[in-house]
């Protein structure tokens, strides 16, 4: 009994104490982690409106040292990564631009290491989930490390470094029940972004394809910021950088992507290590564009604005060289896990703007590392050392693993005849670009920020067809998941700003009507003493009717390397014909893939043994590109008795994929739900490998769309 008492005696105890812990911020003020009372949580200390972040913004330095520092030992933001070794080369110097020897040397091959990422998801989560895609660069110049680290998207949610945390604790599970992993779709981040509208341009990105890629080789790379490129005279201009995909860009229905969560959660990852196992190096090129910095204030919008894009139409994109990946790493902790990008790692001939994401990024990236890798000497991990030499009087430390010689560790010295000693300038000394400071300290954001609406309208404008179809039930789905009325009425309010027909689509799936206004507390969203009126939107300005460059409807459909063809056989398939097509699609890059019935091998006509790559059973058509079927009446019995291979077919074509039979494999086709195939692009009967691969580099017949909707698969 006595025992019983005791237990429940510690069980009480327990209780209260947990109860003398737990906190509820309920009608209670916002302070700093030392109980000061914060009245803007928005923006960082500038030097004017538009100026540099300063160093002495405590509450900037707080919220984000805090936020580094909550996860260990993975990534907070992009977690899940995959990567791979390649170089760069320069087709023609601009030295006009800038003195970088990465931009002027045509003779170099400069190594790189490149990560891919998911950003709101774990380590373990899937790959082929909606979010933005990270796309960070480590180029080992011979004058240092440059990092370039960017994402799909050439915008971001946010305008200034004091908002990040805020938006990652909303799109990351709800801290209630940690639900949902690796997904927008709940009502915190709504929530955030319907108070936030800044968050409305990259949102519209996210609720695009660009937001599910169909592989890391198939989709752009943005700087996001713009940068200063300084020429040897110290002139400067201002440039964002872009990757263009040698593949063009594509991606996968929604449909696909949850399923091939299922069937594949490692798609991008498997995708990447094999097409470099296979030799099918992936390739972009590196564009820039290019401003004068007479022309800041060209633009109905502020280059300086994390959140909106230069369209390309009105700056053209400078290719100047390309980049190809050719090595898969030996080690993927050692390597993958333990590469670290920081914005700040730059080489003379580039420098940094008063864009205030990319300031507080500066400070951002350095000071996780220390959690993630555990000491600031990091750089000595092999995958982050420079392949300049290294020499510093910064030493000791947790991990070193250097053995430095010499009495002193300072300058100036005498004792050690001044080394290291200084570069100047023309010895490729680092020196900051000298721009002009004159403005007040304040906390504040420039009214040149405040177009929030014109920019996600453009984008919605440029799309396909079906592209805004895709949007539209993206929206209704990501909506549909959320719980609070009022939220899902203050993100159509903010729709309907950007596209009425747009909004009208969503509400109609979403069973409620489009506001004619809202509670919009942008006083909270804002801050107390900010001037609400001075930061409403602005309104939607038209300064180009449309932007091609932001349609997928308009890439390169060239190539239909690395695509994946699944051949439906069983015992009996006509040899003739498959090894004449087989030939022609491997001889433009593709992987042919043989799906059966079952594992092992696989009898042709001719009675020869033929490796399956696949078992009906183990794999998924979203797993592929495109299908094709060679004849043989065993084959083709074989196929049409298992309902599968029918499924098979029927998702291909529900995809709008290609997809070619031939002989009796007709008879298959016609058990099938595809339709009349008299006037689809993408289908063909007998038809001449030449039209199939044509097909295939299309990526997708979406004129079949209206068709296959409704197919059962």
């Amino acid at each position: 009994m006595e025992s019983k008492k005791t237990s429940k005696k510690l069980t009480t105890s327990k209780d209260e104490q947990l109860e003398k812990f737990s906190v509820d911020y309920t009608g209670k003020p916002l302070t700093t982690r030392q109980g000061l009372k914060v009245n803007d949580t928005n923006n960082s200390l500038k030097a004017g409106a538009r100026g540099a972040t300063l160093l002495e913004d405590f509450m900037l330095r707080e919220k984000i040292h805090n936020f580094d520092h909550e996860r260990i030992p993975e990534r907070i933001v992009h977690a899940r990564g995959s990567g791979a070794h390649g170089y760069f080369e320069l087709y023609d110097s601009i030295e006009e631009y800038s003195k970088a020897g990465i931009f002027t040397d045509t003779s170099r091959k400069t190594p790189v290491f490149v990560r891919f990422s998911t950003v709101a998801g774990s380590k373990g989560s899937t790959d082929l989930a909606r979010d933005v895609r990270g796309f960070a660069v480590k180029f080992y110049t011979d004058e240092g490390t440059w990092d370039l680290v960017g994402n799909n998207m050439p915008i971001f949610f946010i305008q200034d470094a004091m908002k990040f945390p805020d938006l990652i604790h909303s799109v990351k599970p709800e801290p209630h029940q940690e639900i949902p992993q690796a997904a927008s779709a709940h009502d915190t981040f709504y929530d955030f972004v319907s108070l936030t509208p800044e968050t409305l341009h990259n949102q519209i990105w996210l609720m695009s394809d660009r937001a599910i890629p169909r592989s890391f080789r198939m989709m752009e790379g943005f700087s996001i910021h713009t940068f200063r490129l300084i020429n040897k005279e110290g002139k400067a201009h201002f440039v964002k950088f872009h990757w263009k995909p040698k593949l063009g860009v594509h991606s996968v229905t929604w449909d696909e992507a949850v399923k091939i969560s299922g069937a594949d959660s490692d798609f991008h990852r498997r995708d990447l290590w094999d097409a470099i196992e296979a030799g099918q190096y992936p390739e972009w090129e590196l564009g820039l564009q290019i401003v004068p910095e007479e022309d800041e204030h060209k633009y109905d919008f502020d280059l300086l604005d994390p959140t909106k894009l230069i369209p390309e139409e009105m700056v053209p994109v400078k290719v100047v060289g390309k980049m190809v990946l050719n090595r898969n790493p030996e080690n993927f902790f050692a390597e993958t896990e333990q590469v670290a990008f920081m914005p700040g790692s730059i080489v003379p001939g580039i420098d940094f703007t008063n864009d205030p994401l990319l300031q507080g990024r500066l400070f951002s990236y350095r000071d996780t590392q220390l959690s993630r890798l555990g000491s600031h000497n990091f750089h000595q991990i092999p995958i982050n050392r420079p392949v300049a030499e290294a020499q510093n009087n910064q030493r000791d430390g947790h991990m070193q693993t250097e053995i430095p010689k010499g009495r002193t560790a300072y300058f100036p010295n005498s004792i050690s005849g001044g080394c290291p000693y200084l570069s100047t300038v023309a010895e490729g000394g680092f020196e900051s670009y000298q721009e002009r400071i004159d403005a007040k300290k304040i906390r504040a954001r420039s009214e040149s920020f405040n177009d929030h609406f014109s920019q996600p309208a453009l984008f919605y404008r440029s799309l396909a067809d079906w592209e805004k179809e895709h949007v539209a039930g993206a929206y209704t789905f990501e909506l549909g998941k959320c719980e609070f009325k009022h939220i899902k009425e203050r993100m159509l309010y903010l729709i309907d700003q950007i596209d009425s027909d747009l909004a009208k689509k969503v509400a109609t799936n979403l069973g409620i009507e489009v506001p004619s206004s809202v509670d919009m507390p942008l006083n909270q969203a804002i801050g107390a003493d900010a001037n609400v009126e001075e930061q409403q939107p602005g309104e939607k300005k038209i300064y180009l009717d449309e932007s091609p460059k932001l349609s997928q409807a308009n890439t390169n459909f060239n190539s239909i390397a690395t695509r994946q063809i699944a051949v439906l056989v069983a015992d009996g398939f006509h040899m003739g014909i498959f090894k004449k097509v087989k030939e022609e699609l491997e001889k433009e890059g593709a992987m042919v893939k043989l799906v059966a019935a079952h594992g092992g091998t696989v009898k042709c006509d001719k009675d020869k043994d033929h490796k399956v790559d696949a078992a009906i059973a183990t794999t998924e058509s979203v797993l592929f590109d495109a299908v094709y079927i060679p004849g043989g009446k065993k084959s083709i019995e074989t196929l049409m008795a298992q309902a599968k291979f029918t499924k098979f077919v029927n998702e291909a074509y529900k995809h709008c994929k290609a997809i070619a039979v031939d002989g009796e494999a007709e008879e298959f086709l016609k058990s099938t739900a595809v339709m009349d195939i008299s006037d689809d692009d993408a289908l063909f009967v007998n038809g001449k490998p030449e039209a199939f691969i044509k097909a295939i580099a299309q990526h997708r017949n979406w004129k079949r769309r209206e068709k296959a909707e409704n197919i059962p698969a």
